[in-house]
């Protein structure tokens, strides 16, 4: 009855609970959506406590106030449900989404992922990690039988260099709700990186390209509160055929993730640090893969080594390192 009443509410092109599909039939909850229960799920996992302790950009940082894999999903989380909720969307899916699509991510950020691609030839992303942490290794193995909706949001969230808004439909999640996230995803981490960086002193707030600042504002509310109602606005004028934005908004959004990957993710000194970061993935792999091939003989151990790993925070692999490569003084 709750149930029936939050979806009363919603618009007609939002994801319902009727629709809700999982790979391992259950039984219904009395009192929360499908997604909700996902939601839930995801945040009383192992893998979302470790989130804390992830690198976001700055590896190990020592400040307070920087930027956790955590707290970026947490703003993903707010800025998917403020659009979800304007357009009369699923909120809970959104937020089982945004909660769930770092799920996978290694530590040191994306020199990690980067770290880990290299090792298997390509076939590493955090995005399918993120699915595979879901599907196959919470909960003891077992995994979280979370809702397809929810895994296909999680799978497709992730853009990288690559198109904001692909033009090939199947590269993009099969609900609104996901693509909310997708975009929200790209708001969060372009106006906190900013915040970092500057923070760190890399950049100077009069660095920002100057249409950046023009079409979106001059702080970091503004630019969010300016994207967010650009696209509550043109995906009701596009009939809520897909998400989108403004031609003027999206072009500034491009430009904004350009100077991103130009002034801040590609800096020298940003750079060095993953270098560094990577060295220590790939020597804990090929250390732990030897290990695991001496106590098993016939086990393939790339898989178990790259969950391993991935799972780890950021002080949990320096620490492993060490006491793996670092010699210990005798006392």
């Amino acid at each position: 009855m709750l149930n029936q009443c939050y979806e009363d509410f919603l618009n007609d092109k939002a994801a319902r609970s009727i629709d809700a599909e999982r790979i391992i039939k259950e039984q219904y909850d009395p009192v929360r959506t499908p997604y909700a229960v996902d939601r839930d799920r995801i945040l009383y996992s192992k893998a979302f406590r470790r989130l804390k302790h992830k690198t976001q950009v700055f590896i190990a940082p020592e400040g307070d106030h920087f930027i956790s894999r955590l707290t970026h999903t947490l703003e993903v989380s707010q800025i998917a449900r403020t659009i979800a909720r304007a357009l009369k969307l699923n909120e809970e899916l959104c937020e089982a989404i945004a909660l769930g699509h770092d799920l996978g991510h290694t530590p040191f950020g994306h020199a990690g992922e980067e770290a880990l691609n290299e090792i298997t030839n390509g076939r590493f992303t955090h995005a399918r990690q993120s699915l595979r942490v879901v599907d196959s290794i919470e909960n003891n193995g077992s995994g979280l039988n979370l809702t397809l909706q929810v895994r296909n949001g999680i799978a497709l969230h992730s853009k990288g260099t690559g198109h904001i808004i692909p033009s090939d439909k199947k590269m993009l999640p099969n609900t609104l709700e996901g693509q909310i996230v997708r975009i929200s995803d790209l708001i969060a981490y372009a106006n906190h990186d900013t915040a970092d960086a500057i923070r760190s002193s890399l950049i100077t707030e009069d660095q920002l390209p100057k249409e950046v600042k023009e079409c979106l504002g001059i702080t970091h509310s503004k630019r969010i509160a300016a994207m967010v109602i650009d696209i509550i606005d043109n995906t009701i004028k596009n009939d809520y055929k897909q998400i989108v934005m403004s031609e003027k908004v999206f072009e500034a959004l491009k430009l904004f993730r350009t100077f991103l990957y130009k002034a801040v993710y590609h800096h020298n000194l940003v750079r060095n640090e993953a270098e560094k970061a990577k060295k220590i993935v790939k020597a804990l792999f090929y250390y732990i893969c030897e290990c695991n091939k001496t106590a098993s003989k016939t086990e393939d151990t790339t898989q178990s080594t790259v969950d391993y790993i991935s799972g780890m925070t950021d002080q949990f692999a320096i620490n492993y390192y060490k006491s793996c490569f670092i010699p210990k003084p005798w006392r």
